[in-house]
């Protein structure tokens, strides 16, 4: 049995972007302060109301106390859980638990990078990462992590159900599309399913165009008590549904390359909401690859297994399709820098405001929104909604 008392305990009532692209000239940190900076006051308050922080980096372990450092914070909740790019929607369900218990009024989630400007060589980072994250499956093989792992569930998923490179291929022309209606998307120049196609080939069946962009970016939000949401300065944003579910880390030990622990996250996501795919207004999910888009919309319930390639065809993911997704572009067209997860509930959050001019949802009142961390591993989804929804 799902306990339902904590839908819609805790609203989002601000949120704030840096650096989206390039920030050459600062480092990580700085854009993150900025982000959150922004977050804070989207809000209406000040950085010393903020008691509680939630945030990760692939940049450090400890990297939760200098964030608190340059933010100039005391926070009395703290939680610096890192699962990769899933990190800051999984961050949801110990922040609302944090204030409901009364741990804290206030939570800050950010997150921020430079990996496409940083003068850290990126080679240098990934043979880090083989030290202080081995997996013994596949590290001795020297795979080209993360894409070969990701084109080995796009290349089963096609054997399996048949799926194409031009399905693959829709969901970045999509991508595009909702990109070119968002001024801050990295990526607004038009693209075609044979762009996608004749682009350069990285790891078959992807070509570089299925993949996702190397860009900075800083993301943050800010949470508090329902209660105390209804007289902020903006129009409050409702958490009613979290789930977090890790089956596996390497993408060897997948027990099915076509099938991943986002069916448990969401199930449970879903339950909590007391809401099903079919009222859903708007999905943001991480599309680190087109494969990964088709996967998350099979694996939540908007189509069944093996039917996502056409569900995601003739535009119907697209702006004036059947269900607008990932609506700011993406991390395909818009940014994604490292960890896209922070700004998929940023976009999920301006939808359901009704401020995303060009690009808005008509009558959004409820969003999903599914993280995605390693090489399919991490899953969490969060399900929002207007107060109308409560």
């Amino acid at each position: 049995m799902i306990d339902k008392k904590l839908r819609g305990s805790a609203a989002i009532v601000g949120v704030g972007q840096a650096g989206l692209g390039d920030a050459s000239g600062f480092s990580e940190m700085e854009i993150m302060v900025q982000a959150a900076q922004r977050a804070v006051a989207d809000a209406g308050l000040t950085m010393q109301d903020i008691d509680g922080i939630a945030t990760a980096s692939v940049a450090a372990t400890m990297w939760v106390m200098p964030a608190i450092e340059h933010l100039g914070i005391r926070p009395t909740f703290i939680d610096s859980t890192m699962i990769g790019g899933s990190s800051f929607v999984a961050h949801l369900m110990p922040a609302i638990q944090a204030l409901e218990s009364g741990q804290c009024n206030a939570v800050l989630v950010c997150y921020g990078s430079t990996q496409r400007t940083s003068t850290v060589n990126r080679a240098t980072i990934g043979n880090m990462r083989k030290m202080m994250d081995p997996q013994p499956y596949e590290n001795p093989y020297n795979p080209l992590s993360p894409l070969s792992s990701y084109a080995l569930a796009a290349n089963r998923h096609m054997h399996q159900y048949g799926t194409t490179r031009e399905n693959l291929a829709e969901v970045a022309v999509a991508a595009r599309k909702w990109a070119q209606l968002n001024p801050e998307a990295s990526m607004r120049d038009p693209l075609s399913i044979e762009d996608v196609l004749n682009s350069k080939m990285v790891s078959d069946p992807l070509t570089v165009r299925d993949c996702c962009l190397v860009s900075d970016g800083a993301g943050a939000y800010v949470l508090v008590r329902a209660d105390r949401a209804k007289n902020m300065k903006q129009k409050p944003v409702y958490v009613l549904g979290n789930s977090t579910a890790i089956w596996n880390r390497q993408i060897s030990s997948m027990h099915d390359l076509t099938i991943t622990a986002a069916q448990q996250s969401g199930k449970i996501a879903f339950e909590m909401a007391g809401v099903k795919p079919a009222d859903i207004d708007v999905v943001e999910v991480y599309d680190a690859f087109t494969i990964n888009t088709i996967l998350f919309l099979e694996d939540l319930g908007f189509c069944k297994k093996g039917e996502g390639g056409a569900f995601v065809s003739n535009g119907n993911i697209a702006p004036g399709g059947i269900l607008p997704v990932n609506t700011n572009g993406g991390g395909l067209s818009c940014v994604h820098p490292g960890m896209y997860g922070i700004f998929i509930l940023i976009e999920a959050v301006r939808q359901l405001r009704g401020s995303c001019d060009e690009r808005q949802v008509d009558g959004a009142k409820l969003a999903v929104v599914h993280g995605n961390g390693g090489t399919l591993s991490s899953q969490s989804t969060a399900i929002l909604g207007t107060a109308e929804t409560l």
